[in-house]
């Protein structure tokens, strides 16, 4: 899978997922620290990656987007230790991995992780 790390998202955990055979860029190999949400959202359609972070907005964002080709990996995590994120991105890959490449927002809490396929209805 093609994924974008947003800022929050440690450099060791994007490092994980390109050992697991993963294509990653993390937004601070690319320079572009300051992006506005929206551009960071656009620049994951345009390179058709996951978006993986911890900035809840990319929820409200791909909702109103309408877009079915930006899956997200939302972060809501009170133990953000590198180890703890990694352990739980293994699962979501474990388990999600299929309905991210469908398009899908997949929120990943402390003990559980929830789908929701794209487009997102209200």
């Amino acid at each position: 899978m093609r994924f974008l790390a947003d800022m929050g998202v440690a450099v060791r955990a994007a490092e994980w997922l390109r050992r697991a055979g993963h294509d990653v860029v993390h937004l601070r190999d690319e320079g572009p620290h300051r992006l506005p949400d929206t551009e960071v959202f656009a620049k994951a359609a345009r390179e058709r990656r996951i978006l993986v972070t911890f900035d809840l907005d990319f929820g409200e964002i791909v909702a109103v987007s309408g877009d079915r080709n930006v899956s997200v990996v939302l972060l809501r995590l009170h133990d953000t230790r590198t180890a703890h994120v990694i352990e739980r991105l293994a699962k979501v890959l474990d388990h999600g991995g299929k309905a991210l490449e469908a398009g899908a927002v997949v929120v990943v809490e402390e003990s559980r992780h929830r789908v929701r396929r794209l487009p997102l209805r209200r």
